[in-house]
């Protein structure tokens, strides 16, 4: 649930992410075996948060996020194999971020999507997820949730036990995210300019709808830490870059047919799977993103 857990962790910071345009580039890499060409990882992610505020306790939390995968591959990559690949996601957010008394809270999001590399869409290129959180307040400065995630992926059904933490350790000093999906630690250097560190890492899955692939499907994953720096360019509107290295990242195609029992991040349960395609090496990643931000009322 690509951007899911970035967008709903902010509801507890101080400032939320309106619009953000980013585009995302990796060094090209060699592959594992066979092939002696590099391939080359692009992307984009488009999102758009829009909360209604019903009252001081009660938000309905509204988004729409669209992203996209190209991997340049090898030129003596057989035709039954995604060349190059074009991977798609369109999601849909959703739900009631409720507060109670005592500094507690609750999210439970609903999160439609369809993921699909745009040809001969069916249902095979839409999912259905959610999520549940608890929140407690635990002081002006620590705020944590617990609770999991759920999306019934192409390879089979796929939970995610989650721990939110907004934790403002000093004046200069942060820590924001959903672990163990998406990470920031923040050093505030001013008003204007907030530089740091980054994680994020999640497992995803995309229908493939040429029929060259006999409806086979991507399997997307990757860790990427990155060192970032944000500026603050005029008004609530900044600038973001990141560079660092991905970790086991990974286009693995299947049949359609192939899937697990059950997974969790790390483990997946009966995977007897067999991957189609060659896997590229990890390398260095940049990232360059557009924000428009606002402050929310305390």
């Amino acid at each position: 649930m690509l951007a899911l857990s970035i967008a709903l962790s902010a509801l507890a910071q101080q400032s939320l992410d309106i619009l953000t345009i980013s585009g995302r580039y990796g060094l090209p890499q060699s592959y594992d075996d066979t092939y002696t060409q590099k391939a080359t990882e692009a992307g984009l992610f488009l999102g758009l948060t829009a909360p209604i505020v019903l009252s001081e306790k009660t938000i309905i939390y509204n988004s729409l996020n669209y992203f996209y995968f190209n991997v340049q591959g090898d030129s003596n990559i057989p035709e039954n194999i995604a060349n190059p690949i074009n991977i798609h996601g369109i999601i849909l957010r959703t739900g009631l971020y409720q507060k109670f008394g005592n500094g507690q809270g609750l999210q439970l999001l609903f999160a439609p999507r369809m993921m699909s590399d745009m040809n001969n869409i069916d249902g095979k290129s839409f999912q259905f997820g959610g999520m549940a959180l608890y929140e407690k307040v635990f002081s002006d400065q620590l705020t944590l949730s617990f609770g999991a995630m759920y999306n019934q992926e192409l390879f089979g059904p796929y939970l995610v036990p989650l721990v939110n933490v907004n934790w403002v350790i000093s004046s200069k000093w942060s820590i924001a995210g959903m672990l163990p999906i998406y990470a920031k630690v923040n050093y505030h250097v001013s008003d204007n300019l907030t530089v740091g560190f980054s994680h994020f890492g999640l497992i995803t899955s995309y229908a493939l709808g040429d029929p060259a692939y006999s409806g086979d499907y991507i399997e997307r994953q990757s860790i990427d830490l990155s060192l970032f720096a944000r500026q603050r360019l005029f008004g609530n509107f900044f600038l973001e870059g990141r560079v660092g290295r991905s970790f086991g990242r990974g286009y693995k195609q299947f049949a359609g047919d192939q899937k697990v029992k059950f997974a969790i991040p790390l483990v997946a349960f009966g995977d007897d799977r067999v991957e189609k395609n060659s896997t590229f090496k990890d390398g260095i990643i940049f990232d360059l993103r557009f924000v428009f931000n606002i402050p929310i009322p305390e």
